[in-house]
């Protein structure tokens, strides 16, 4: 037993000592939460650009409201591990021209640089959602909630507890990692801050993400996953959920979320919306679409694509970004970053001839968000 007493002491000494930069919270309104977020972001952030105001837009809680009279729906959308709000750049907008009211907060952590994620905590995240949840439901009377990856964990979490909340949008959502030692992740981040050392190599972030986080950060990732799918264990979800997932995701077990999309969602209305081979015997409420159009140049749907429009200018296919570290080869790395045409794909996803960048959109953009926007509303009708 000794072991684990010493365990025990390692975790203290490290939560006593671990160091903390967490944005402000606690603020009665919207518009206070970014105003002092933002305050915040600008003077500890690390700028990836020269234009300055754009990044700390990317970078900071947004807001889009409904043209004419004042919205009666509303949604928070909750960005993933080391990502920002600009991850809904294109879903948000898709919300608001439909009649809601969308607001994307910024995780504590997240927008300035990636050390600034260690000694933040899971209940931190927690935290902001639910304050800003809170917020929202004062101003209108149906709240939905969507979430991306670790965001899809928070989400869900706030959901369950909270049966006001009228439903989810999934994206990605991170039941369960891919890596069967994930429950290490804590007990690895007393030793180390980082499980890949930044070394200058490779950027640690760009203008809208982080492209490495602490290993502090997955300990927390693996608190919402295993909080997220315990609750989903115990009491299903029986409100309107979308859950949107890559069958080559690099990130999830995505096997696993589809093989108890049933018992875990079990509203009529819920759909699994899979970019991958079908899968027969699975949910009859599952959408199985290819994920190898070569029309596209794609070879693989990633973890991140399902985000964005094909119309995006920084992730589209013509956009001004391009994300070269995919996994793939050190010679295929410089040449993608050269410029030469590419294919997309997964990260990790590698063919002979080809050089893969990240897939940072989605083909089925549009009718995505359509069929997602059906699913939601299906008890409004």
């Amino acid at each position: 037993m000794r072991w684990i007493a010493l365990l025990i002491v390692l975790f203290c000494l490290a939560a006593c000592s671990g160091r903390r930069n967490v944005m402000p919270l606690g603020q009665a309104t919207f518009e206070a939460y970014r105003s002092e977020t933002a305050a915040w972001v600008a003077e500890n952030r690390e700028f990836q650009t020269e234009d300055r105001v754009a990044e700390l837009l990317w970078n900071t809680p947004g807001e889009w409201r409904p043209e004419g009279s004042s919205p009666e729906k509303g949604i928070l959308l909750v960005h993933g591990l080391g990502d920002s709000p600009w991850s809904f750049t294109d879903i948000a907008p898709f919300f608001a021209k439909r009649g809601f009211l969308v607001r994307a907060l910024l995780l504590p952590g997240c927008g300035t640089k990636p050390s600034d994620m260690i000694g933040v905590s899971a209940d931190d995240w927690r935290r902001v959602v639910a304050e800003q949840a809170a917020i929202l439901q004062r101003e209108v009377s149906q709240v939905y909630l969507g979430g991306f990856s670790t965001g899809g964990n928070l989400v869900l979490e706030y959901a369950h507890a909270h049966p006001e909340i009228r439903g989810v949008a999934l994206f990605s959502p991170g039941l369960k990692s891919d890596e069967p030692l994930d429950f290490l992740a804590p007990l690895a981040s007393l030793f180390s801050d980082w499980l890949m050392d930044p070394d200058g190599a490779t950027p640690a972030q760009d203008a809208m993400r982080y492209a490495i986080v602490p290993a502090d950060a997955f300990a927390q990732f693996y608190y919402t996953s295993s909080s997220a799918r315990g609750l989903l264990k115990k009491t299903p979800f029986d409100r309107p959920a979308v859950v949107v997932l890559a069958e080559r995701d690099s990130v999830l077990d995505v096997e696993y979320i589809l093989k108890h999309f049933d018992a875990f969602f079990t509203h009529p209305a819920s759909r699994l919306i899979w970019y991958g081979l079908p899968r027969t015997g699975r949910s009859q409420r599952a959408i199985f679409l290819p994920d190898a159009l070569p029309e596209w140049r794609i070879s693989s749907f990633s973890h991140m694509g399902a985000l964005f429009s094909p119309a995006n200018e920084a992730y589209g296919p013509n956009g001004a970004r391009r994300i070269c570290h995919n996994g793939q080869s050190e010679a295929n790395y410089a040449r993608c970053l050269s410029g030469e045409e590419v294919w997309y794909s997964a990260y990790g996803h590698e063919e002979e001839g080809k050089i893969h960048a990240r897939l940072t959109f989605n083909p089925y953009f549009d009718w995505q968000m359509e069929a997602v926007l059906s699913a939601l509303t299906a008890d409004m009708d």
